[in-house]
C-alpha cells in the first residue's frame, strides 16, 4: 500500500476570497499526516477553532502528489480554476 501524506497548514489571509497569506512567516504548520481521514479531522479541528475569523484558513495539501506527478488532479484542486 502506497504512504499518502498530507500537510494541514493556515494562516490569516490578505482576503478571505483569495487563498493569498498576509504573512508566510505566520502560517501554522499543524502536521503532516499519514492519511486523508486524519489530516481532514486535524483541518476541521483548526477551522472549527478560528471560525470566528473570517480571514483565517486552513489547508490540506496532497503531499503524495508531489512524489507521483502522474497522479490526476483532485477535484478540490480544479475548483481553484
Amino acid at each position: 500500500m502506497k504512504q499518502r501524506l498530507h500537510l494541514v497548514f493556515g494562516g490569516d489571509l490578505i482576503d478571505p476570497s483569495r487563498t493569498e497569506f498576509k504573512n508566510t512567516d505566520d502560517i501554522h504548520i499543524v502536521g503532516i499526516f499519514p492519511d486523508y481521514a486524519s489530516a481532514y479531522s486535524a483541518w476541521k479541528a483548526e477551522a472549527q477553532r478560528t471560525v470566528d475569523n473570517a480571514h483565517t484558513r486552513y489547508f490540506i495539501a496532497h503531499l503524495h502528489r508531489l512524489r507521483d506527478e502522474e497522479q490526476p488532479a483532485s477535484s478540490t484542486e480544479e475548483l481553484g480554476g
